[in-house]
């Protein structure tokens, strides 16, 4: 039964991307995991690509298992995707992933890197004073509310006034965030909740998480490819055979969307 899993599996993480793009967004996500090697037990990363395909569906593009989260192992892992057929990327989401940002650049020219509005509120409010968080919290949700491209660069522009005197750290950290956490209003508003954060991968996340919590520890690096490889081939499946996740008017749209000025020449920046 093993074998023929690592079979289903291996067939399911090579397969050929060419006929279902391009691949309009992507996002990207890792996971830490426990596993035995060499006589210790070691933590190492689950690194998961997912797409929206040119049908609108929602696909699992790719799993690798790696030591950390590096430059190097990203890299190899957006250049096994592109090998396999991964084109026409306009937008990565994500958290600030170590190496990732980098990735993005070497193996995707073009593609622009959105960080995840999340994670981004997260890391925000850890270099903000605890009794002035509720105020900035507030001032930074409400720039995600704006109606246009516009409104949401100047509500920006008015929660980098807020802070610019009365918390410096806190608007240098903005000010070098912007572009990463705004890169979604770039693209047409009907778009924006599904592509601003990695909200959407949380329930794959949990459903792997539940089920490799009930092993633990991996023996192996195989293990782990084997059933987090049979999750995600399942989530596949589910998404093949339901609704679309964004309708193929919104995805032309979307890829007519004119790239930010200079994107060709200007490396990603990430902001801590």
């Amino acid at each position: 039964m093993a074998t023929d899993l690592d079979e289903h599996v291996d067939q399911f993480r090579n397969r050929p991307l060419h006929d279902a793009g391009p691949f309009t967004f992507v996002a990207a996500d890792a996971l830490t995991m426990k596993v035995r090697e060499g006589g210790r037990v070691v933590s190492c990363a689950v690194l998961v690509a997912t797409g929206v395909n040119n049908d609108g569906h929602r696909e699992v593009l790719g799993v690798r298992v790696s030591t950390s989260e590096t430059a190097p192992a990203w890299k190899e892992f957006f250049a096994d995707l592109v090998a396999r057929g991964l084109t026409g990327v306009r937008l990565v989401t994500s958290d600030a992933h170590l190496g990732l940002v980098e990735a993005i650049a070497a193996n995707l020219p073009g593609a622009t890197w959105q960080r995840c509005r999340t994670h981004y509120a997260a890391n925000l409010m850890s270099v903000t004073p605890k009794a002035l968080w509720p105020a900035v919290k507030a001032m930074l949700h409400s720039v995600y509310d704006q109606p246009d491209a516009a409104s949401v660069n100047a509500q920006y522009d008015r929660l980098l006034d807020y802070v610019h005197d009365k918390l410096p750290a806190v608007c240098d950290h903005l000010d070098q965030a912007r572009a990463d956490v705004l890169a979604f209003a770039s693209f047409p508003t009907g778009v924006w909740t599904q592509i601003w954060s990695n909200n959407p991968n949380e329930r794959l996340n949990r459903e792997i998480r539940r089920r490799t919590d009930t092993v633990g520890i991996f023996p192996n690096r195989q293990a782990i490819i084997r059933l987090v490889g049979a999750v995600l081939a399942e989530q596949n499946d589910e998404w093949a055979e339901g609704r679309r996740y964004l309708s193929l008017d919104i995805l032309t749209k979307s890829r007519l969307t004119p790239q930010p000025t200079g994107q060709e020449d200007t490396p990603l920046q990430l902001s801590a």
